[in-house]
């Protein structure tokens, strides 16, 4: 994660409160999903905040990251509430699948899976060809 120390320190903020409200989830956004905050990026100018969330046990992660856009002003008010008096703009959201774990456990199963026969033991140096 490239970035300013600003951006940096803002970003991990960003993912703390973010990951509280979340847990917190009063007003039912995630439909009792377990979702982690796995990375947040900011903007130069800290005004947008790209959030890659975690769903591993989802069944329909689709619809549950609709679900958390389509209710993305009220997940950016309870933001503001929490970070106001540390900041100067509460930055927009944007929401994105983190899939990172996703493709390392699809790239594990295709490496068991791999069907490799043993090469050819070659003669060592003092046995006779």
């Amino acid at each position: 994660m490239a970035g300013s120390t600003r951006q940096l320190k803002f970003a991990r903020l960003i993912q703390k409160e973010i990951s509280d409200i979340f847990q917190r989830d009063k007003r039912g956004i995630l439909d009792n999903a377990f979702i982690t905050v796995a990375e947040v990026r900011m903007s130069p100018d800290l005004g947008v905040a790209k959030i890659y969330i975690s769903m591993m046990l989802a069944k329909d992660k689709e619809a549950i990251l609709e679900k958390i856009n389509n209710r993305k002003g009220e997940i950016r008010k309870a933001l503001g509430d929490k970070i106001r008096k540390q900041v100067r703009v509460i930055p927009e959201l944007i929401f994105y699948l983190d899939e990172v774990e996703e493709n390392a456990q699809r790239m594990d199963s295709l490496i068991k899976n791999l069907n490799i026969p043993p090469s050819a033991a070659k003669p060592s140096r003092g046995e006779e060809e």
